[in-house]
C-alpha cells in the first residue's frame, strides 16, 4: 500500500490524516481498539489505552489484527514502546480468572507466576488474598463485584468464569408478529450481538455491553435476550419515557402477559416478573431511607437478567447494585461507550465488556439506520452583545452563547428549508426553548412536564399529528420517534459526547429521505470550543462535519 495514512507515537497517540484516500478504512479498522480523542480539520488524533485494548480483546478483535492494521497503515515504523504497550496489555486480559469454588467462595487464579506476585504487591488488593489453595486464592462470592474493581484499578481485567445464574423462569418469546399485524423478526446484526452476548451458555459470557447506534434496534436486542434466557428480567432505564418505551416494545413484540410486566417508579412501585424501573429511583438523595428500601427490594429479588439501558448514562451509585449483582446475566446497551466521569472501566468491570461493536457508518449503507448530514452552522453574536460577552466570568461566557438570541433567526430559516419534515428543536437552557416556543408556538417538552402529558405529546408527534417539536435534555435517552428527520441543537451540554449521540439518533431511524443534524454555534465563543470536543463522536463514526457560517 503506497498510501499509509497513520502516524503511531511512543505516546500510545495515533495521528491519521482526514485528507488520506486511505483514511476511512483505516479509521474503520483502529476504533475497534482505540479512542478519537482530538478532531481538527487535518488530522485526527487517536488513543490507545489499556480499557481499548480489553474492550477490543472481549470484542473478538485478535492481537494479530491490531498489530496488522498498524502495519498497514503506519507511514512510519511503529515505535518498540507501543508494541509492547499493546502486547502486554492484551496479555492481561484472561490472565486473572474467576473460578467456582463453592456456593459461597471462588477461585482467583493467575497464569502467570510474576501476576500472582504483582497481585501480593498491591496493599490494597491483600485482605482478599489471605486464604490460598495451592497458587491460587479463595475469596468469598459476596466480594465478587468489589473485588473485579480493585484488580481492574491495578490493571488486571478479571476473566469471570464462574456459571451464572439464572433467576424464576419467565415464560416469553419473540412473536413473529407485532400486535399491529407488521412481521417482525431480527436482523443479522441484531443475531450476532446476541450470539456475541450469550454464545449458547458458555462460561465467561453472558455479561457484557453491546454497542449499536441509535435507531438501529438495541431493544430489540435485549428482548431477544429475555427470550433466549427466559427468567425473570429487571430493566433499568434513563427516564420514565424510556421506562414506557420498553413497557410498550415488550408487550408489542414478545408473547409475555401485560399482568406480568411492571413498572417500579415514583407513583408505582410494583416488582413483577419483568419490572422496568429508572435509574433515579436507586439513587433518591433526596430521602436516603426511601433510596435504600427501593435498593434492597429490586436488589432482593430473584432475578436472572438486568439490562442497563444507555449504559454509559449509568449513574455511579447504581454501581453499588450492580456490584451486588454478579451472579446474573447483565446486558449493557449503548451506542456509545464512551463516559464524561471516566468510568469506563467500572463499566467493563461489572456489567461487562464490550461484546459487540458495528460502525455506525456501515448500517448506514446497508440502510439499516438513516443516511444523515451532520452541519455546523455559526452564528454572530448580536453587536450589542460582544461587550457584555466580553466582560463576562467564564461560565457566563457559556450561557451567553448558548442562548445568542440571533440563533432564532436561524431557527426559522432552517424550518422554512424543511417545511413539510418531522422537526425536533433540541437544547439546554429551559428560558431559550420558551423563547422559541413564544416565537413559533410549537409545543414543548420540559422536565417539569408531567410524565402521562410527554408521552401524549410524543404519540401525537409520532401519529404526524405534530411536525415540530420542541425538547429539552430529557429527549436526549430513548426515545423512539421513527419520523424525525430534522434536529436543530441550539445549546447542548458543554461538550458531551454522550448527548451528541444521542440527539443525533433521534433522526436515525430508516426512512426514504436523508436526515440532517444542524448544531448552532456563537462564532468567536467558547461554544466553539466545546463543539470540538462534540464532532470527536461524529468523526469517529465515519460523519462528515460541515462547518459553515450561518
Amino acid at each position: 500500500m503506497h498510501d499509509r495514512p497513520l502516524i503511531v507515537q511512543s505516546d500510545r497517540t495515533m495521528l491519521l490524516d482526514v485528507h488520506s484516500p486511505a483514511a476511512d478504512e483505516c479509521r474503520d479498522a483502529i476504533v475497534s481498539f482505540s479512542e478519537l480523542v482530538k478532531s481538527p480539520e487535518h488530522l485526527h488524533t487517536f488513543a490507545i489505552s489499556n480499557i481499548t485494548i480489553w474492550n477490543a480483546c472481549s470484542a473478538g478483535v485478535s492481537l494479530d489484527f491490531i498489530m496488522e492494521s498498524l502495519d498497514r497503515y503506519s507511514r512510519f515504523e511503529i515505535p518498540e514502546v507501543m508494541k509492547y504497550y499493546i502486547e502486554d496489555n492484551y496479555s492481561r486480559f484472561g490472565a486473572i480468572c474467576f473460578e467456582e469454588y463453592d456456593d459461597d467462595r471462588f477461585l482467583l487464579t493467575c497464569s502467570k507466576d510474576i501476576y500472582r506476585t504483582q497481585l501480593l504487591s498491591i496493599k490494597s488488593l491483600l485482605p482478599y488474598l489471605e486464604d490460598r489453595l495451592d497458587d491460587d486464592f479463595i475469596i468469598p462470592m459476596a466480594k465478587r463485584g468489589e473485588l473485579k474493581l480493585k484488580l481492574i484499578y491495578s490493571n488486571f481485567p478479571v476473566n469471570d468464569l464462574i456459571p451464572l445464574k439464572k433467576g424464576l423462569p419467565l415464560d416469553i418469546s419473540l412473536r413473529e408478529e407485532t400486535l399491529s399485524g407488521k412481521k417482525f423478526g431480527m436482523r443479522n446484526y441484531q443475531k450476532d450481538s446476541l450470539k456475541a452476548f450469550y454464545a449458547d451458555g458458555a462460561r465467561g459470557v453472558g455479561y457484557g455491553t453491546i454497542v449499536l447506534p441509535c435507531g438501529s434496534g438495541k431493544t430489540i436486542v435485549g428482548l431477544a435476550a429475555m427470550a433466549t434466557l427466559r427468567t425473570s428480567t429487571l430493566i433499568l432505564a434513563p427516564n420514565v419515557a424510556s421506562v414506557h418505551q420498553w413497557i410498550r416494545e415488550i408487550l408489542d413484540k414478545t408473547t409475555i402477559r401485560e399482568e406480568d410486566v411492571g413498572e417500579y417508579g415514583s407513583t408505582v412501585k410494583e416488582i413483577k416478573p419483568v419490572t422496568v424501573c429508572t435509574y433515579s429511583m436507586l439513587i433518591n438523595h433526596s430521602n436516603e431511607e426511601q433510596e435504600m428500601k427501593n435498593f434492597r427490594k429490586i436488589a432482593s429479588h430473584s432475578w436472572g437478567l438486568v439490562i442497563y439501558d444507555e449504559v454509559h448514562v449509568l449513574p455511579a451509585p447504581v454501581f453499588q447494585l450492580s456490584a451486588a449483582l454478579q451472579a446474573v446475566y447483565r446486558l449493557g446497551l449503548t451506542a456509545t461507550l464512551v463516559r464524561e466521569d471516566g468510568k469506563e472501566r467500572d463499566v467493563f468491570s461489572l456489567v461487562g465488556p464490550k461484546r459487540y461493536d458495528v460502525p455506525w457508518s456501515e448500517l448506514e449503507k446497508k440502510g439499516f439506520i438513516a443516511t444523515a448530514y451532520c452541519h455546523e452552522l455559526r452564528v454572530p453574536l448580536p453587536h450589542d452583545m460582544e461587550l457584555e460577552y466580553a466582560a463576562a466570568p467564564g461560565s457566563e461566557k457559556i450561557k451567553i452563547a448558548a442562548k445568542n438570541p440571533a440563533k432564532i433567526d436561524v431557527v426559522r430559516r432552517l424550518l422554512e428549508e424543511h417545511e413539510g419534515r418531522q422537526i425536533l428543536i433540541i437544547g439546554q437552557y429551559l428560558d431559550q426553548l420558551r423563547e422559541i416556543q413564544k416565537t413559533f408556538s410549537f409545543p414543548m417538552i420540559t422536565g417539569a412536564m408531567n410524565n402521562l402529558r410527554r408521552d401524549e405529546l410524543y404519540q401525537e408527534f409520532r401519529d404526524g399529528k405534530i411536525q415540530v417539536l420542541i425538547v429539552s435534555k430529557v429527549a436526549n435517552y430513548a426515545i423512539d420517534l421513527p419520523d424525525a428527520s430534522v434536529a436543530i441543537q441550539v445549546s447542548g451540554t458543554f461538550g458531551s459526547r454522550q448527548e451528541e449521540a444521542q440527539r443525533l439518533g433521534r433522526i436515525l431511524r430508516p426512512k426514504d429521505i436523508d436526515s440532517h443534524f444542524y448544531t448552532l454555534v456563537t462564532k468567536y465563543s467558547k461554544e466553539e470550543d466545546f463543539s470540538l470536543n462534540r464532532q470527536k463522536f461524529l468523526c469517529e463514526q465515519g460523519y462528515s462535519y460541515i462547518v459553515e457560517n450561518a
